[in-house]
């Protein structure tokens, strides 16, 4: 007699632990229409603009709608959840799933070209026994603006990209050689590889038209170990539009200076470079040198996370700043 009360209540608490879990994954909250209340009332009542959530209302409570997609007295309906998730592999494991923060950026198009990579390291940089690597840090902070961007609405492209690095954390990155661009092996001569990233960019550009559409390449500079530098902003010598986007950048970095080291100052300048990628790109360009990897104190800015972070979020102030400036 025991033993069969002991099963039932074994039973009875396996059932309501399966139906307490069953709750707790149910993804949505319900709502029932109030009397008359059309389509667009309900939404907003549940706190969901109507421009955004209709479609998402209808699919999720798909036959549970009378003629013209009215809804039903008495009828449960299902809350889609005002939290957008989006994943994206090529963050790593601990970022590939990700909120959207806000819809700033939104129709917003990004094509963003991280500095060599593949067989050509880029520029380097000795940091005790370590050697620091251009495309790297590059690459690192490329992803994290690109991660960036996502979270508040744009469409992102990123040209070069190393399936297993992710963004990472640690202060040396090691260096590798699996970089590839828009998925094809990236060659070893220079003229070589700016042909394929111009060739890339442009493909997207023409399929994404007549969007708001911007590129943005970053690279690491290398001068001599006493020569200290600031972010630099490069446009083609002949875009107006790519001026005002380095200027929108640089605004931004100067503004940060002044806030965090306000005795410092901010050299930084934006000029037109005559470079290929600048000239050959469809969309309007930008080309970054975000300081000396041979320099010490500039060294700084790349081995440390929270700098890489902070280079990464300063330039999605300057971008979303120049966004806002094109749609007034």
């Amino acid at each position: 007699m025991i033993h069969i009360k002991r099963l039932v209540l074994f039973l009875w608490c396996s059932l309501y632990i399966i139906s307490a879990l069953a709750q707790e994954e149910t993804p949505y909250k319900t709502s029932i229409p109030q009397k008359g209340e059309g389509l667009y009332a309900f939404l907003s009542r549940n706190n969901l603009n109507p421009d955004k959530f209709t479609q998402q209302f209808l699919d999720l409570n798909k036959g549970k709608f009378g003629k013209n997609n009215a809804l039903l007295l008495g009828v449960k309906y299902k809350i889609p959840s005002s939290e957008t998730y989006l994943f994206e592999p090529l963050y790593g494991k601990d970022r590939e799933k990700f909120k959207v923060e806000s819809d700033n950026l939104n129709g917003a198009v990004y094509y963003l070209v991280s500095g060599h990579g593949g067989p050509d390291p880029g520029a380097l940089g000795q940091y005790g026994d370590k050697t620091l690597s251009e495309d790297e840090y590059a690459y690192d902070i490329t992803l994290r603006l690109a991660k960036k961007l996502q979270e508040n609405g744009a469409s992102v492209n990123m040209i070069i990209q190393d399936k297993n690095d992710g963004i990472r954390d640690e202060s040396y990155l090691e260096m590798d050689k699996d970089e590839v661009c828009n998925d094809e092996e990236i060659p070893l001569e220079q003229i070589n590889r700016l042909k394929q990233r111009t060739t890339a960019i442009n493909q997207l550009y023409l399929k994404n038209k007549p969007a708001y559409q911007r590129c943005v390449i970053i690279h690491v500079d290398s001068r001599s170990k006493g020569k200290a530098i600031d972010v630099f902003f490069y446009h083609s010598p002949k875009s107006n539009s790519g001026k005002n986007t380095a200027q929108s950048l640089l605004n931004i970095f100067d503004a940060k200076y002044s806030q965090h080291q306000p005795s410092r100052g901010y050299s930084g300048v934006v000029s037109s470079r005559n470079l290929y990628l600048l000239r050959k790109t469809y969309p309007t360009a930008v080309f970054i040198e975000l300081g000396n990897i041979r320099n010490y104190r500039d060294q700084q800015r790349f081995i440390l996370e929270n700098n890489r972070q902070a280079l990464a979020n300063w330039l999605y102030e300057g971008l979303l700043s120049d966004y806002k400036s094109n749609n007034k």
